[in-house]
C-alpha cells in the first residue's frame, strides 16, 4: 500500500481536533451523541494509524510521508511532519490508548462529559503532533498543547486534592519546557549566524547534521534534559507524578502513564542525542546514575505504599528508569530495549490503572488495607489483574520481560556493575507487586468489602472490552517483539551513529 501524495500524517494529527469541534456544537443534553462522536473520532484516528502501519516501508531508511508547509518563512519555521519506525509505534500506542480511555470513561465521568471528551481529543492532537513534528518550533507548540487539556482533566474531574496536583504538574512541566524553548531559540540563532540564513533554522533534519559549538551543546542539552527528565519523570524530578496519578480520573492516569511519560523518552532519542551528541556523552554518567537511583528508589517506595494508585505510580518511576538507562548507555540492544520498554510500559501500566479504576468504581476507595478476598467475589477481575501484575514484574512470555532483558544485555556490555544494580530491582518488583496482589485478592473477604453487599460485582462487558485488547498486545509483544524491533532498528542505528561522533560509546561507568 502506498499513501504518498496523501496528507495521512496531518489526517492522523487533526482528526481528533475535527471531532472535538463537532462535539462542541452538540447540545449538552445529547450525551449519547457526544459519546458516539467521541468514540467514533478516536476509532477513526486509530484506524488511520493502522493504515499508516500497513503503508509504512520498514526497510526504507529515514522519514516517510513527510509533509512540509511554510508557516513563518521570515524565521524558517515550517509545519513539517514525518514518520519513522520510532514515531510510528508511539503514534499507534497513543491512538490505541485514547479510544480505550474514552470507553473507560463512560460511567465513571458523571459531569461535563462533553467538555471531558473535547479535552481528551485535543490532548490526543498534542501527543500525536509531538511524535510526528520535524520542526523544533512546531514540536514545542505540540509539547505545550499537551499541557492544557491534561491540566483540565486532572483539575476538573480529579480527586479531592486535584488543584494542588494540577498546579504542581503545571509548574514542573512549564519550568522545563520554557528552558527547552530557550535552547531551541539558541540553536536556531547559532544556525542562522553560521549560515547567514534563517532557512532551516528550526528544521530537525538540517539541525541534526549541523555541528554546534561544544559549550552551546552542553547548556542546550541541559535545558532539553530538564524538560524531558521532568516528563519521564526521572529522579529527583518525579514528585509531581504520584500526586497527579492519585488525583486524576482513571482515563487521565491511563494516558498520563501510557503516553505522556513517553514524550520524555522520545524527546531524548529524537532530539537531545542527535542534536547534541558531544554533550550527551558529557551528561551520560549523571543520567545513568540517576536512572539507577530511580529504578531502585521507585521499587522500594512502591513497596510501602498504602494506596493502589500510588503503588502503580511509583512502579512507573522504577520502570521508566530502565528507559533512560537503556538510552544513555549508547548501545544498540539497550536503546531498542528502552523503546520496547516504553511501549510495553504504556500498555501494561495503563491496564493496571484501568484495573485500579474498576475496583475504585465499586468501593470508592484505593486503600490496600481495606481490600482482601476479591478472588472469591470477582474471579474474572482477579484473573485479569493478576495477568497484568505478572506482566509488570517481567514474567517471561509477556511484554514486560523483553524490554527490560534487552536493557540488561546492553548495560552489561557497557558496565557489568550498572547491570548488576539494575537487575536487583527484578527481585524488588516481584516483592512489591506480588505482596500487593496477595493482600488485595487472596484471603477472606474483608469487612469493608462485605459491607458493600451487592455493589461488589465482577467486571462489566465495557470494562472487559477496555482490557482485552491490552491483554492481547501484552502477549503478542511478549512472544513476538520482532515487529516492533524491526520498526525501530533503523532509527536506533541512525541515532547511535550520530552519537558515536560525539565520543566513546563504552567505558561510561566502571
Amino acid at each position: 500500500m502506498d499513501l504518498h501524495g496523501l496528507p495521512i500524517l496531518s489526517g492522523i494529527i487533526f482528526t481528533p481536533l475535527v471531532g472535538a469541534i463537532l462535539i462542541a456544537f452538540v447540545p449538552r443534553d445529547r450525551q449519547r451523541l457526544v459519546l458516539w462522536l467521541a468514540m467514533g473520532t478516536a476509532l477513526v484516528t486509530f484506524g488511520l494509524s493502522l493504515l499508516l502501519v500497513a503503508a509504512f516501508h520498514t526497510a526504507a531508511p529515514g522519514f516517510q510521508y513527510v509533509e512540509t508547509v511554510d508557516w513563518i518563512p521570515a524565521f524558517g519555521i515550517q509545519y513539517k511532519v514525518g514518520v519513522d519506525g520510532l514515531s510510528l509505534i508511539l503514534v499507534v500506542l497513543t491512538t490505541t490508548l485514547t479510544w480505550i480511555s474514552i470507553l473507560a470513561s463512560i460511567g465513571p465521568i458523571k459531569t461535563r462529559m462533553k467538555e471531558f471528551v473535547i479535552a481528551f481529543l485535543i490532548l490526543e492532537v498534542g501527543m500525536i503532533g509531538v511524535f510526528l513534528a520535524l520542526d523544533l518550533f512546531l514540536f514545542y507548540i505540540f509539547w505545550e498543547v499537551v499541557l492544557v487539556p491534561m491540566y483540565l482533566i486532572i483539575g476538573i474531574w480529579g480527586g479531592a486534592n486535584r488543584i494542588y496536583a494540577t498546579i504542581k504538574f503545571v509548574l514542573y512541566t512549564l519550568v522545563g519546557s520554557l528552558l527547552m524553548l530557550v535552547a531551541i531559540l539558541a540553536t536556531a540563532f547559532s544556525f542562522q549566524a553560521a549560515t547567514g540564513s534563517w532557512t532551516g533554522a528550526f528544521d530537525y533534519l538540517q539541525l541534526r547534521n549541523f555541528g554546534f559549538d561544544g559549550s552551546l551543546q552542553f547548556f542546550a542539552f541541559g535545558a532539553f534534559f530538564l524538560a524531558f527528565a521532568i516528563k519521564v519523570p526521572m529522579f529527583p524530578f518525579h514528585t509531581w507524578l504520584p500526586d497527579a496519578h492519585v488525583e486524576a480520573p482513571t482515563a487521565g492516569s491511563v494516558i498520563l502513564a501510557g503516553v505522556l511519560l513517553k514524550l520524555g523518552g522520545y524527546g531524548f532519542i529524537r532530539f537531545a542525542l542527535p542534536l547534541f551528541p558531544a554533550a550527551a556523552h558529557q551528561w551520560a554518567p549523571l543520567i545513568i546514575v540517576l536512572s539507577l537511583i530511580a529504578i531502585i528508589y521507585g521499587a522500594i517506595v512502591a513497596m510501602v505504599q498504602p494506596d493502589l494508585k500510588k503503588l502503580v505510580a511509583y512502579s512507573s518511576v522504577s520502570h521508566m528508569g530502565f528507559v533512560t538507562l537503556g538510552i544513555f548507555i549508547f548501545q544498540s540492544q539497550g536503546m531498542q530495549g528502552a523503546i520496547l520498554q516504553m511501549v510495553n510500559h504504556g500498555i501494561i501500566t495503563g491496564a493496571l490503572f484501568l484495573c485500579v479504576g474498576v475496583i475504585y468504581e465499586r468501593t470508592h476507595d484505593r486503600s490496600i488495607a481495606k481490600m482482601g478476598g476479591l478472588a472469591g467475589s470477582t474471579p474474572v477481575y482477579a484473573a485479569i489483574f493478576g495477568f497484568f501484575m505478572l506482566a509488570s514484574l517481567g514474567l517471561p512470555g509477556l511484554g514486560g520481560f523483553v524490554g527490560e532483558f534487552l536493557v540488561f544485555l546492553g548495560t552489561f556490555a557497557v558496565s557489568p556493575i550498572a547491570a548488576a544494580v539494575a537487575t536487583f530491582v527484578v527481585i524488588l518488583s516481584a516483592a512489591y507487586l506480588m505482596w500487593m496482589y496477595q493482600r488485595v485478592v487472596f484471603g477472606e473477604l474483608s469487612d469493608f468489602l462485605k459491607s458493600l453487599g451487592h455493589h461488589l460485582t465482577d467486571m462489566s462487558p465495557r470494562e472487559l472490552l477496555t482490557l482485552t485488547p491490552l491483554m492481547a498486545l501484552t502477549v503478542i509483544l511478549g512472544l513476538a517483539p520482532g515487529f516492533v524491533l524491526n520498526l525501530i532498528q533503523s532509527p536506533v542505528g541512525d541515532v547511535l551513529a550520530r552519537v558515536s561522533v560525539g565520543g566513546p560509546t563504552v567505558g561510561i561507568l566502571p
